[in-house]
């Protein structure tokens, strides 16, 4: 399993987000800031592969999620936030070995909902397109 210091990336600016949840069964998830913009990615490892040796598209899904609901609520404040929606479009595979890097927006946010979108690449190659629709939650999670 790689950490991505051979690779470089803590040089390129990126760090290990810290999750003991789903994500760090998945991760390690990496973030950076650039040019003001929230960048995330996974390295695609053994455990990524699908029965044709590619990344799994449902870890790209979980990346696509993940990092529109993290940059949702950077951008939007809020505090606790569910995806009602989620539409993926695969463009290509990702390959063991590739650093997936999700770059997400804020579409539009309004008092209740944000909608987001973003583009999963490969060295500058898209993989998957993404967009969502977060719910702004009140007292953390929906059954409240």
């Amino acid at each position: 399993m790689s950490d991505g210091t051979e690779s470089g990336l803590p040089a390129q600016g990126w760090s290990i987000l810290e999750d003991d949840g789903f994500i760090g069964y998945v991760g390690p998830l990496w973030h950076r800031v650039v040019d003001g913009r929230h960048e995330y990615a996974i390295e695609g490892q053994r455990k990524h592969r699908n029965r044709r040796g590619l990344v799994q598209g449902g870890l790209l899904m979980t990346l696509a999620d993940r990092t529109c609901g993290m940059t949702a609520r950077y951008e939007s404040g809020a505090e606790h936030l569910a995806t009602i929606q989620m539409d993926t479009h695969f463009i290509d595979a990702a390959r063991i070995g590739d650093l997936i890097v999700s770059v997400p927006r804020m579409v539009r946010g309004t008092k209740t909902l944000i909608f987001m979108s973003a583009e999963l690449n490969v060295d500058g190659r898209c993989v998957m397109l993404a967009n969502g629709v977060f719910k702004i939650m009140r007292g953390g999670h929906a059954g409240k």
